[in-house]
């Protein structure tokens, strides 16, 4: 259920909560949720591998949750990077601030290192 909420919210992304340069994003209260609810997951995961290290649990098992925490992180990513294209980018471009094109490559050369 938490993926579809993210999913909506990432669709529902709008023109007018846009960040027009003030580097600052107004998100639907719905939006605002689920990435908080997918990062408090993350944090729980991270926690977990804190007490994996701490117990001396096996480090195949470590490294499998870290793996989970990754994926999970990635997947936080993508639904913000897709809702930050939908709304703040489109907008911009629209807008006819090509600059945001640029600043978008260089956001996708520093994330994809």
């Amino acid at each position: 259920m938490d993926n579809e909420m993210i999913e909506k919210s990432s669709e529902n992304c709008s023109e007018n909560s846009c960040c027009f340069g003030t580097r600052h994003k107004k998100r639907t209260e719905a939006e605002q949720k689920a990435l908080l609810t997918r990062l408090r997951r993350i944090e729980g995961q991270i926690r977990g591998l804190e007490k994996m290290v701490e117990n001396d649990a096996y480090c195949p098992d470590i490294l499998v949750q870290s793996s989970a925490a990754t994926s999970a992180l990635n997947s936080f990513n993508k639904v913000l990077l897709g809702c930050h294209i939908r709304s703040c980018v489109a907008e911009d471009i629209r807008s006819g601030k090509d600059e945001t094109v640029d600043e978008l490559c260089e956001l996708l050369q520093r994330l994809m290192k």
